[in-house]
């Protein structure tokens, strides 16, 4: 379990670091919800893992799928808009 709870870490903690890379404009041209939603739907579950470490708990399954929701749909829109 202690893997499984690594690897949702690493998982969400990526995804909030990428969230903050791209500027706000990014986010309105891929028309995605704006830079302080992803935010803080990234960085409040992000917390939480640090404080319960249980794949298993509420917020970690939350903070997962909002994270693969940011790495498989959002950060492609955003890189190819910002892609030099």
């Amino acid at each position: 379990m202690g893997i499984v709870s690594l690897g949702m870490f690493i998982a969400q903690a990526v995804a909030f670091i990428d969230s903050l890379t791209h500027s706000k404009e990014a986010y309105v041209a891929g028309e995605k919800l704006t830079k302080p939603a992803w935010c803080l739907i990234l960085g409040l579950p992000l917390a939480a893992h640090m404080l319960i470490w249980s794949p298993l708990s509420l917020f970690n399954l939350v903070g997962i799928v909002a994270a693969i929701v940011y790495l498989v749909d959002v950060r492609p829109t955003l890189r190819a808009l910002t892609r030099r």
